[in-house]
Order: C-alpha cells, then sequence, then structure tokens
C-alpha cells in the first residue's frame, strides 16, 4: 500500500453560537441564556429566511464589533434555532461580549 503525499491548511477559526431566535419583537435584543448555553435572542425581522438572517447577522456583529462578513450562520437558517459561526473570534471574547449585552 502506497501512501500519496498531501498538505493539510488551517481553515479560519473562529467561536460558534447556539442562537435560538424570537421573530417580530419589539426591539433587537439578546434575551437570556439557556441552561444548554443556547443564546435566545429577540429580533424585530419577520420569521421569513433571508430577512432574519440577515438580521441576526447584523445585530450580532453590533454587539460582538465585528464586520458582517465575520458572522455566519452555519445551520438552521430556515429554523429558529440556529448555529453561528463568529470568524476569528475566540469563545471567551464572545461570551464576555454577550453577558454585557445581555438584557
Amino acid at each position: 500500500m502506497t501512501t500519496k503525499e498531501f498538505h493539510l491548511h488551517d481553515g479560519r477559526k473562529g467561536s460558534a453560537l447556539g442562537i435560538r431566535v424570537i421573530p417580530r419583537a419589539m426591539r433587537n435584543e439578546i434575551s437570556e441564556i439557556l441552561h444548554d448555553g443556547t443564546i435566545r435572542i429577540r429580533l424585530k425581522a419577520a420569521p421569513k429566511e433571508n430577512e432574519i438572517n440577515r438580521t441576526l447577522s447584523e445585530f450580532l456583529a453590533a454587539v460582538l464589533d465585528v464586520s458582517v462578513d465575520r458572522i455566519d450562520v452555519v445551520a438552521g437558517k430556515s429554523g429558529r434555532d440556529m448555529l453561528v459561526s463568529v470568524l476569528d473570534m475566540d469563545a471567551s471574547t464572545a461570551q464576555q461580549k454577550i453577558i454585557q449585552n445581555l438584557a
């Protein structure tokens, strides 16, 4: 058996956030952190996929003080439970900023 030579590359690193979105809220806010670590976020947007994802990305970018292109909804784009990646930010920094913005 021969072994082919190959190269691995580092990908972009960051943190992953479990998010539960509550649409049609009075204002955009982080309302609570659930027992499993999921972050409950209330958004003014209607529950249309593109609108809610865009609003969530813009809101998280403002909360975390990063550009919108560093926020990526990687799972659950059409549901209320989502997995969001924040590129180039470690989990402890993201957690600290989220707690500071908890309503």
